[in-house]
């Protein structure tokens, strides 16, 4: 699979050309823009990629607001860690990291989903202060405050 940036897809191969992929990098910050048209069923997100040094760790979405698909299954915030950089509490700092980003949006309290037995997601939303509403599809549906006391 590859990078989703402005609704379209790259490829490892595409993104070994800096030229590509600097036009990738165009095109996922555009996509945080309000002036970026969106397709009717996507919305407005801010990427941001977790990194240490030149190792790229995960990604994380924070959408700007929810369609009625999101607010059923996706949420606010989603993110990805490498499995070999997973368990090493990244998806937590990623998380947490991610909050002020959110308030900043607008957003007071993030919904952000799991699988519901993703158990170590389901810790990682829990200790950023996610409370559960409910379970709907398989997914779990937690409420994160988006602005630290």
């Amino acid at each position: 699979m590859g990078a989703r940036g402005l609704w379209r897809d790259w490829s490892r191969q595409d993104l070994e050309d800096p030229e590509e992929f600097a036009r990738m990098v165009e095109a996922i910050r555009a996509e945080a823009l309000p002036e970026t048209d969106t397709p009717p069923d996507l919305v407005h997100q801010t990427i941001l990629w977790f990194v240490d040094g030149d190792e790229w760790l995960g990604r994380l979405a924070i959408r700007h607001h929810l369609t009625p698909p999101l607010l059923e299954l996706g949420g606010h915030i989603g993110y990805v860690v490498r499995p070999s950089a997973r368990r090493k509490g990244y998806a937590t700092q990623m998380l947490t990291q991610s909050l002020p980003w959110a308030a900043r949006l607008g957003i007071d309290t993030a919904l952000v989903t799991c699988d519901n037995d993703n158990h170590p997601s389901r810790r990682v939303i829990e200790s950023a202060g996610g409370e559960l509403e409910d379970e709907r599809h398989g997914k779990l549906r937690f409420w994160v405050p988006t602005h630290v006391v």
